[in-house]
């Protein structure tokens, strides 16, 4: 099966390469505009108790909306169909869990550890700069790597309305029954790995945006197996005795 799906990628009437450069334009450009457009709204909703309510409720019950919905929607908004309603369904599908992570990241930061800054003589923007991004920073990519992975793994709807990428390998395989099995698995084997990329990358990056006292202070509250021993030891000591 490996040896069917090498051949059907390497074979250039399937345009494997193609396909997988338009689903990788398919998620970058969701990916930027969502983090462009949900970064800022979310510092900017923050401090705002009925904005920051009204944005989290608002993208809690976007993120119930099913993306095929969403290009129903579109479609008839914009006239047409393809590249350009893909990638808008496709950032209103990443922009909710990066602004969520953001105004909770944000909600979450200690008030005295500010009005320390403010107390040192920090400016407004001193104090956004080097206390608030540092340390917010890892929880927004937590949203933005969240976002990135379900924008890849739903970018083969974009098939449907003919956005093109793996998805056309999904669709056709399902189209052409038993004998489309090795084009449906090639195409959801690429989405697949493709997604497992981005989560591992993202993941990656998000480890090195979090501060090293931060990493520390992980590192510590986890329970490690030799920790415990010397209390086991006690604990037989005393049932012995």
């Amino acid at each position: 099966m490996l040896g069917q799906m090498l051949q059907f990628v390497l074979d250039p009437r399937n345009k494997f390469g193609q396909e997988l450069l338009t689903t990788v334009e398919l998620s970058v450009i969701p990916i930027v505009l969502a983090v462009l457009i949900g970064i800022p709204l979310g510092f900017a909703v923050a401090r705002q108790p009925i904005a920051a309510f009204l944005a989290t409720n608002v993208s809690g019950l976007a993120r119930a909306i099913p993306t095929i919905a969403f290009l129903a929607i579109l479609l008839p908004l914009l006239g047409q169909v393809g590249f350009v309603p893909s990638v808008i369904a496709l950032t209103l599908l990443g922009i909710p869990p990066i602004l969520l992570n953001t105004v909770a990241g944000i909600r979450s930061l200690d008030p005295a550890t500010l009005d320390a800054a403010r107390g040192m003589g920090m400016t407004r923007w001193q104090v956004l700069t080097w206390i608030q991004v540092p340390l917010v920073l890892p929880v927004i990519m937590a949203g933005v790597r969240s976002a990135a992975v379900q924008i890849v793994a739903t970018s083969t709807l974009a098939a449907l309305v003919g956005g093109g990428g793996l998805g056309d390998f999904v669709l056709g395989g399902i189209a052409l029954g038993a004998a489309g099995t090795l084009e449906l698995t090639v195409g959801a084997v690429s989405i697949a790995a493709l997604a497992l990329l981005v989560e591992v990358s993202l993941a990656y990056v998000q480890r090195l945006v979090t501060p090293a006292g931060l990493r520390t202070r992980e590192q510590d509250a986890t329970p490690r197996p030799r920790d415990a021993a010397p209390e086991i030891a006690a604990r037989r000591e005393e049932v012995a005795a």
